[in-house]
């Protein structure tokens, strides 16, 4: 650790104001306590399980002082028949170490893919030690017995991370090749840490996180979020203090502020080799990971996206072994060929058919990209190529309302990759209008097309097509992050509208791979509210049910009253526009 590093704050500043409140108490049977066990290959951990392949020495509780002396805890996990030169694999989340961590795999994952000894997202013991890995298992800071408070990200985890890295690399078993490996915020963490560059750390692998936590989700198009991060602290158990409050942060907070910039890693100084995955058809990082990996500084940078969800996917033996190759060549050394590759495989999602998997390109956006503009015609409801030749407008009641626009296609179209549209809005009866947008495929006759039949089985919330939001007074984008494909605003200033006033928004939508088969159609829907989200979004219609009565209460509410007016036409030229690729063969 450099001199510079030591001087990195391990709190955030006090005149930022954050707030923390209590967090989850630790459930009964946790694990805690100095102790070091061996348990026997066949030990089976939950009910039907993969049993252990391998005897395994698992430590407990090892004592792991950070820089500013708070004392975190950590397990690690290490096949019982190698003393030394183990690669480890960090799964850093506040989750929780005990394990099992839950009876069952999480949802849609089969019983017999997962044996229980993993932390909740992470590695999975019975497949990375029988393979010559350890596992290193932490309590972040304020988790469990650990001291100190529990932080959503930013300099002070990612910090915490790399003293954790460095840690794991001088420990008698080890190689001195450290790797971050998990899904969600095991994925989301993995970008704070990378950035800090620790000396040890060797590779990545993020399953499906975003790294952005104000655009991609807390603040979502500069519109309050908190519903999911509300819901969040009730599964975090820490016994020594508390958690920060994001979601009461993204209300008190809504511009992107110091506090915000803090959460948004600096990618381009990640540079190590990088196994980066997304989900094809969920919501709630996808957004997020794909703009991490185009921004990642990394040479070698792998990318895939899948057509499950990141649960199913991750223990999936196909690209568990795949994961493996591409650790072992970059922590063990194994010249295994890794490199040939394709630098990009995309899962194009073909709803109401079968999907194609593993698509190869060469780099991300795929270059072969055309972009379509499809325009739309409030006369008719309708997106076209061709531009109206009349002016029209389609008018929505903003509390509510929604409006669609529909295009069918007479031949097969493949859409990989960023999607945005520029509508030119006008508000009656409010100086604002939250705009909530959602690209969804049909079948000829209009009905909604779900993703491949598999996603059913892998995950309990219906799927969200390509969303997108955008509270209009923060339309201002930010020249040096927006590109053609892609705008990126700003979020730092209001511009409230005057009566009549009609302006033009530029509002980027989720990444998404689609393959709409000639006679299917295309559905853009433009609404003030939540049109259908990933079930936990604070103004989706069913946030009560899954967030409870007292939080939905204290949600803040979109933006909306009075009417919405979409203008299109010449003089108001407002489109869709699609990624287009070659369709696959």
């Amino acid at each position: 650790m450099n001199a510079q590093d030591k001087e990195r704050p391990s709190a955030y500043p006090a005149e930022w104001k954050v707030e923390f409140g209590p967090s989850a108490p630790l459930p009964e049977g946790y694990q805690v306590g100095r102790e070091t066990t061996q348990v026997k290959a066949g030990t089976v951990f939950i009910p039907g399980g993969k049993p252990l392949p391998c005897d395994v020495v698992w430590e407990r509780d090892i004592p792991v002082t950070l820089r500013d002396g708070v004392v975190i805890y950590t397990d690690v996990l290490r096949p019982a028949d190698q003393d030394g030169n183990l690669p480890a694999l960090v799964n850093w989340s506040p989750y929780g170490k005990s394990l099992p961590a839950f009876p069952a795999p999480p949802w849609g994952v089969p019983r017999e893919n997962f044996s229980g000894l993993g932390k909740f997202e992470g590695a999975d013991a019975a497949f990375w030690l029988d393979h010559g890995y350890a596992l290193v298992n932490p309590d972040a800071r304020g988790v469990g017995k650990s001291e100190g408070d529990i932080h959503f990200w930013g300099s002070v985890e990612s910090h915490d991370g790399y003293d954790v890295v460095e840690w794991a690399a001088e420990q008698p078993w080890s190689n001195g090749k450290v790797a971050l490996y998990g899904a969600s915020w095991l994925a989301i963490s993995q970008w704070g840490i990378a950035a800090t560059r620790p000396p040890h750390l060797a590779a990545i692998a993020p399953w499906n996180g975003f790294y952005d936590a104000y655009r991609s989700h807390m603040v979502w198009g500069g519109i309050p979020d908190p519903g999911f991060f509300d819901f969040l602290p009730f599964m975090v158990p820490g016994d020594n203090g508390s958690i920060e409050r994001i979601g009461d942060m993204s209300i008190r907070e809504p511009l992107l502020n110091e506090y915000w910039e803090d959460k948004i890693p600096d990618l381009s100084k990640v540079t190590v080799p990088a196994y980066v995955v997304m989900d094809g058809v969920t919501g709630l990082h996808s957004f997020g990971a794909s703009e991490a990996f185009r921004r990642l500084g990394s040479a070698e940078k792998w990318f895939r996206i899948n057509n499950t969800h990141e649960w199913n996917d991750q223990y999936t033996q196909h690209y568990q072994e795949d994961v493996l190759r591409f650790f072992d060549r970059y922590l063990k050394g194994v010249d295994n060929g890794w490199e040939t590759t394709p630098r990009v495989r995309a899962s194009i999602i073909n709803a109401g058919g079968e999907d194609f998997v593993d698509v190869p390109f060469t780099q991300w956006p795929v270059p072969e990209t055309r972009y379509q503009e499809l325009y739309l015609n409030a006369a008719d409801h309708s997106l076209s190529t061709a531009l109206p030749v009349e002016e029209s407008s389609a008018t929505y009641p903003g509390a509510g309302g929604a409006v669609t626009f529909t295009i069918k296609f007479d031949q097969d179209i493949t859409l990989l990759g960023y999607m945005s549209a520029r509508l030119w809005v006008e508000a009656q009866g409010a100086d604002d209008m939250d705009l909530f947008l959602l690209v969804e495929k049909l079948d000829a006759d209009g009905n909604l097309l779900a993703p491949h039949r598999h996603f059913a089985d892998t995950y309990p919330i219906s799927p969200p097509g390509a969303p997108g939001r955008l509270r209009v007074s923060l339309r201002e984008l930010d020249p040096q992050l927006s590109t053609d494909f892609g705008p990126v605003q700003a979020f730092r200033r209001h511009q409230k509208l005057s009566p009549g006033e009609i302006v033009p928004v530029d509002i980027g939508l989720t990444p998404r791979s689609y393959f709409v088969q000639a006679g299917q159609q295309l559905r853009l829907t433009v609404a003030g509210y939540n049109v259908r989200g990933t079930g936990v979004d604070a103004h989706a219609p069913q946030d009560e049910a899954v967030l409870g009565a007292r939080l939905a209460a204290e949600t803040p509410r979109a933006e909306n009253s009075g009417n919405h007016v979409i203008h299109t036409g010449p003089e108001h030229v407002s489109y869709l526009k699609v990624p287009v690729v070659n369709n696959p063969r």
